[in-house]
């Protein structure tokens, strides 16, 4: 119930800064919800049902690829966002873009942030780039770069240039907000020795969308074979994780460490 109120507070957030702040400007916010707001800006459909709409083939590729758990809090994620974009009325609170590209800004990352700590993501190109680095070795960073860089590229070429510096503005704001919220960019390796290594390695590729290395140990003392398990996660996804693997073996030894840094793809299965 706590990661729901944040996904639905977080959601409420999101509504508010594109309709309160962006919208009323012509600025765009980053990912698929930026192109949202340009298609409802440039046709007579409201932002939300784009919003829905882009997301929801999507969702459904998600639901079939991703880890259940993510795509399901993803799921609920969306649909608050889209409703918000659709219920509260556009206003324009200040008249000055670039205050309304900042102060919105940092509102989306707020309510952002708040989804991510709750394991799970606003939708639209988060989706995409992760089913693209399961088939290609891209790092996700770049990709999500890219797809912004169109994003802005747009925004200038179908309102102004102006509104496009002011997107720019708007995205620098969300990702600095969200990284002090929940932290995403702290990476763990989490070490599990566990006498039930299947039971566990099915527990957390079925909710959590991260590789597991999977190795065959002896207790030294006691000469029993054991399970190790190793995976590298974000630290916000540490308390499931724990609960996780205690619901399957209370007795089970975790060995937590911070990352320093990771080379590869952080999101391809291993």
């Amino acid at each position: 119930m706590k990661n729901v109120g944040l996904i639905l507070f977080g959601s409420f957030l999101v509504g508010v800064a594109y309709n309160f702040f962006l919208i009323p400007h012509e600025i765009l916010s980053s990912g698929l919800s930026g192109v949202a707001i340009m298609f409802g800006l440039i046709t007579p459909l409201n932002t939300g049902v784009v919003n829905l709409l882009l997301n929801l083939p999507l969702l459904v590729i998600g639901l079939m690829k991703l880890g259940k758990r993510f795509i399901s809090y993803t799921i609920l994620s969306v649909l608050a966002i889209s409703f918000s974009l659709y219920a509260i009325p556009i206003i324009k609170v200040s008249t000055e873009p670039i205050l309304s590209a900042v102060f919105g800004g940092v509102i989306t990352g707020a309510g952002i942030g708040l989804i991510f700590r709750a394991s799970g993501s606003s939708g639209g190109f988060d989706i995409l780039a992760m089913l693209l680095t399961k088939k290609k070795d891209f790092p996700i960073g770049t990709i999500l770069t890219a797809m912004n860089a169109v994003v802005v590229l747009a925004s200038g070429f179908i309102f102004s240039w102006d509104a496009a510096l002011n997107t720019m503005i708007t995205i620098y704001a969300t990702g600095k907000v969200i990284d002090m919220i929940h932290t995403n960019h702290v990476k763990l390796t989490v070490m599990i020795i566990t006498s039930k290594g299947e039971e566990v390695k099915e527990k957390l590729l079925s909710n959590l969308y991260r590789g597991i290395t999977v190795m065959n140990g002896e207790g030294a003392y006691t000469g029993e074979g054991r399970a190790v398990l190793v995976t590298v996660i974000t630290r916000y996804q540490l308390t499931d994780v724990k609960k996780m693997i205690h619901e399957v073996d209370p007795q089970a030894f975790v060995n937590v460490t911070q990352t320093v840094e990771v080379v590869g793809s952080f999101h391809r299965a291993s």
